[in-house]
């Protein structure tokens, strides 16, 4: 049973999906996405898909064990960024 796990393709999820997997709306995915402050997505035709493993690691750039914790990896919110901000973003994406 084990191998027929990993030997299964990655799942893939639409923005309705990805959203309440990350429990958030659909309308702030769709802001991530225009701005460039969300997770990894892919066109598939005409399709945005997100993998499961983009989604968790986006989501695991933000995690801090208390609030004095530095904030190294941050998951910015869904807006426009400074150009200052974008390229900082992008740097630490590489």
């Amino acid at each position: 049973m084990a191998e027929a796990a990993t030997q299964m393709p990655p799942r893939y999820l639409r923005t309705q999906e990805a959203a309440r997997f990350l429990g958030l709306s659909e309308r702030t995915l769709e802001k991530h996405r225009t701005y460039g402050t969300g997770p990894t997505y892919r066109k598939l035709g005409g399709r945005v898909v997100y993998g499961l493993e983009d989604l968790q690691a986006w989501a695991d750039r933000g995690t801090v064990t208390s609030t004095s914790d530095p904030r190294g990896g941050i998951v910015a919110p869904a807006k426009p960024a400074s150009a200052a901000e974008a390229g900082a973003s992008a740097r630490a994406v590489r």
